[in-house]
């Protein structure tokens, strides 16, 4: 089902995300479940839709549509993410019109990270077209048309998201980014980590406007080491001293416990303000449920 029915039901939709394997998932006699499907499996019964990613971080992995189309295999709804870097715009169309052939409904369009941040550091980024423009473009195939204007046989229909990021400063700039890709065919988005209700707030009051519905991204922290790793490493990421204390003052086996209670203080300040929940749990997925439940327990 595409996030665009859910979101004009009314539904506030909840999302993970998984990340493909660095592997073939061609299926053989006593082969394990793949990674990917492990951790969707975790949230099954939490989440909506599980997003995709493509190769993130600029490392080399299966690619998002074959992972997308096997988890679709076993009953999950995909978010099959695409990212300009590794693609011209030939390469990008042709993808998103295998991706509809194939059953999937739902599409993140993202520019990409940079190869020098992964493990082909000497690879060639292609960046033919940034996100704005793949937007466009996947408005122009559900309308049955080609970047160029040439007609299709049979139009794609997919659901199209974007991202956007609250953290961005000045925001103004982030915000008119985020306009043009409404204007470009974004349906939702799905906002960078936040770890601060008020720097959401001050985004949200300013988006009002657009009518887009918008889900509230998070990263779990696991670690004050992880905190910290990004606040120095990450573009556009903050966490807060209290948050990296708060993981500080408790041994490594309850990490796990800490977590939930900071995630779920977090949801609980935010939520009133979005459409949606965007978990990025990177190997966490388990705690997802306590999360969500401990949000519900305190409502």
């Amino acid at each position: 089902m595409k996030l665009t029915e859910l979101f004009d039901k009314g539904e506030f939709v909840i999302t993970g995300e998984v990340g493909p394997v660095k592997g073939c998932l061609r299926s053989t006699a006593g082969s394990k479940l793949p990674q990917c499907a492990q951790e969707a499996e975790l949230v099954r019964n939490v989440v909506h839709a599980v997003n995709v990613t493509d190769n993130q971080s600029a490392v080399m992995r299966l690619g998002s549509l074959a992972a997308s189309v096997k988890l679709k295999e076993r009953g999950f709804e995909p978010i099959y993410q695409m990212t300009c870097r590794d693609r011209n715009r030939i390469a990008l169309q042709s993808d998103l019109l295998s991706a509809c052939s194939l059953g999937i409904d739902n599409v993140l369009c993202l520019t990409g990270d940079y190869t020098s941040l992964g493990d082909h550091k000497t690879a060639k980024s292609v960046f033919d077209i940034d996100s704005v423009q793949l937007l466009k473009i996947a408005k122009g195939l559900n309308e049955g048309h080609d970047m160029m204007g040439n007609a299709l046989t049979q139009s794609t229909n997919l659901a199209l998201g974007a991202v956007v990021n609250p953290n961005f400063e000045p925001l103004d700039l982030q915000l008119l980014k985020m306009e043009k890709k409404i204007e470009a065919g974004a349906q939702f988005f799905q906002t960078q980590a936040v770890y601060d209700s008020a720097v959401f707030e001050k985004m949200v009051k300013k988006t009002e406007k657009f009518g887009v519905p918008i889900q509230y991204g998070v990263v779990i922290i696991k670690s004050p080491q992880m905190g910290k790793f990004m606040n120095e490493n990450v573009s556009g990421i903050t966490v807060p001293a209290w948050i990296i204390e708060e993981m500080g003052k408790v041994a490594k086996q309850d990490r796990k416990k800490k977590a939930i209670e900071i995630t779920a203080k977090l949801i609980r300040e935010i939520k009133p303000m979005v459409q949606g929940i965007h978990f990025m749990p990177l190997g966490w997925a388990d705690i997802v449920p306590e999360i969500m439940k401990a949000v519900s327990s305190a409502a």
